[in-house]
């Protein structure tokens, strides 16, 4: 099942550079996982924001909760998903895996 996700980040202000910067390496490695595992086919950044497109390839909604819920700034994070289906219209080379 495919899904695009878009991840909004919220630190609180009040949070040191440090601690920042020592969130933003554990999601790096998260998200590198997921994408050798090919589970996150892609990931895109918003211009201009702390937010994030990513699409998920999963078996099911709990595992897709699961993945999110391990991100380790998940607590920061809203969440807005969209389940995908294949377009009639889309060429073949966009389909594939």
């Amino acid at each position: 099942m495919l899904f695009l996700a878009r991840m909004d980040v919220h630190f609180p202000e009040s949070m040191d550079a440090d601690t920042v910067a020592d969130f933003q390496a554990k999601e790096k490695a998260y998200s590198g996982d997921l994408q050798e595992k090919g589970i996150m086919k892609a990931i895109w950044r918003v211009v201009g924001e702390y937010a994030n497109y990513s699409i998920y390839d999963v078996d099911d909604h709990d595992e897709l909760q699961s993945i999110f819920q391990n991100f380790p700034m998940f607590k920061y994070m809203d969440v807005h998903v969209t389940p995908l289906a294949k377009h009639p219209n889309a060429l073949e080379y966009y389909l594939r895996g």
